[in-house]
């Protein structure tokens, strides 16, 4: 069965709690339940316990921003995978803006993703090259590092709700957009690492999002490239009618590709 697309809003550093409720509830009048498409929203860390009660759950699923790869002990300030178990679907993990603001390597990474599959949590890597690595023409070196380093201590049957987010780090905030065909073989390479590590069939289930520009004026081109099964959305996703027209878009994407 063809899985859904993957629509998630990363709110980033961004909302109160009541802000965040604010948001959500607009959201719930304006976004329509669709088989085809899978809603996640990615609160901040305090904003998770009192959204998840407040979410409708046939339209909305929670995502934690980031973990501690570490289930528990004397880590001041930190929050384990295991502690979030019980209120996310899933976790945005190795996202570019903790690789470069907080300096998460390759292995850090790795073993989020470890701790993450480990709790029961969906993890949703991402991936993604620099405008420096873009220009050094390592657009390939970098990916296979990122995903071969980060999915080295999973398992097959770990890969099969596996979700990657492309994310070139140089096209973030709309000002030059990916084109079309670099989405593509960008997408291409990152199943071709999935297959080398776990098989076809892995390459084949492994859901990959982009993230970037995702304005709703992007999602009919974003979506029509080959091999892309949803969106990461940023700051898009902190405008209701916004994010709902992206939803839509994608929803409108997948019915026209006969998947709704």
């Amino acid at each position: 069965m063809k899985k859904p697309k993957l629509v998630v809003a990363n709110w980033k550093m961004n909302l109160s709690v009541h802000q965040a409720s604010l948001l959500v509830n607009k959201l719930d009048k304006k976004v329509q339940p669709h088989r085809s498409v899978e809603v996640v929203l990615a609160p901040s860390y305090l904003c998770l316990q009192p959204l998840s009660h407040e979410i409708d759950r046939r339209k909305f699923r929670l995502a934690a921003q980031d973990g501690y790869p570490i289930d528990g002990g004397a880590y001041t300030g930190a929050i384990s995978f295991n502690q979030l178990r019980d209120l996310v679907h899933y976790a945005i993990i190795g996202h570019s803006e903790r690789r470069r603001y907080f300096n998460e390597g390759l292995e850090l990474v790795r073993d989020k993703m470890a701790s993450a599959v480990r709790n029961n949590i969906l993890p949703i890597l991402c991936v993604g090259e620099t405008w420096e690595e873009r220009n050094l023409k390592e657009t390939k070196i970098v990916l296979h590092d990122q995903v071969i380093t980060a999915l080295s201590n999973l398992t097959s049957e770990d890969m099969q709700d596996m979700v990657i987010a492309y994310e070139p780090v140089w096209a973030i905030g709309g000002h030059d957009p990916a084109k079309p065909e670099d989405i593509a073989r960008a997408v291409e390479w990152i199943r071709y690492q999935v297959k080398d590590l776990y098989g076809q069939k892995a390459a084949d289930n492994v859901r990959i999002l982009y993230g970037g520009s995702d304005e709703p004026e992007f999602v009919s081109s974003i979506m029509e490239v080959d091999g892309i099964d949803g969106l990461l959305v940023g700051h898009a996703s902190l405008d209701s009618q916004q994010f709902a027209d992206i939803i839509e878009g994608v929803y409108l994407s997948a019915l026209g590709r006969g998947e709704g």
